[in-house]
């Protein structure tokens, strides 16, 4: 048995065995922060952290300039359902009519597994949003995990990783991934500065988010066609 599963092992890429380690430690991470949040562990950093945005004294009123507050409202609308849901259908009919209809396939199928898993934790786990500061957007579901947070890691993560395989330069790979990086944090931390999500509601959903499309990557890189 040990010697089938060395073998198994000595057959995968390196590549491969990274993204399993790493879909683990996204899980664990996930597990372990939902432990926390349900036993109450992490209420009084939230707390802290939360009203750490806020101008002393004033919970209602976020640090900051009148249109940094817009402007931070146009910044958690990319992780909104509207924009993921069109980003995600224009990238999938892209894919289809550039013959790259395996990545289409997974693309799509993970985007919605990650937004029905998003859904599902956030009924099974019941956190109520923030009370002690003004909600600065309208929300209408429970806190845990941050759905905005998960689906932003989640699309923007798959659709780099997609893009920067047909790219050949690292720089322009490593451009693309950055700026998807760069989205995932302004869009978590968008949701704590408008005050409708606990700083580990947005961990929880980057953890989430990451999960899934780390299982993308891995299943793009299993399903990969070798060349002869």
């Amino acid at each position: 048995m040990i010697e089938r599963l060395k073998s198994l092992i000595g057959k995968l890429e390196t590549r491969t065995l990274v993204l399993l380690v790493a879909l683990a430690g996204a899980s664990w991470l996930f597990l372990i922060l939902a432990g926390e949040v349900s036993e109450g562990g992490t209420d009084a950093l939230d707390r802290r952290l939360l009203l750490a945005l806020r101008t002393p004294g004033q919970p209602s009123d976020p640090l900051g300039p009148r249109w940094l507050e817009e402007a931070v409202r146009d910044i958690t609308a990319l992780g909104g359902f509207t924009v993921l849901t069109l980003l995600t259908l224009v990238a999938t009919l892209l894919l289809i009519f550039h013959q790259r209809r395996r990545e289409a396939l997974i693309f799509a199928a993970t985007v919605i597994a990650a937004q029905a898993s998003s859904q599902v934790l956030k009924a099974f786990y019941e956190r109520e949003r923030p009370a002690l500061v003004t909600h600065g957007s309208y929300v209408y579901s429970h806190s845990f995990p941050s759905g905005h947070s998960a689906m932003a890691a989640a699309v923007f993560l798959i659709l780099a990783t997609v893009t920067a395989s047909v790219e050949p330069r690292r720089r322009t790979k490593a451009l693309i991934y950055g700026v998807a990086v760069s989205g995932v944090l302004a869009v978590g931390v968008s949701r704590v500065y408008l005050g409708v999500h606990w700083p580990t509601d947005v961990l929880g959903g980057w953890a989430l988010g990451a999960g899934w499309a780390l299982a993308a990557w891995l299943l793009l890189a299993l399903t990969e066609p070798r060349q002869s």
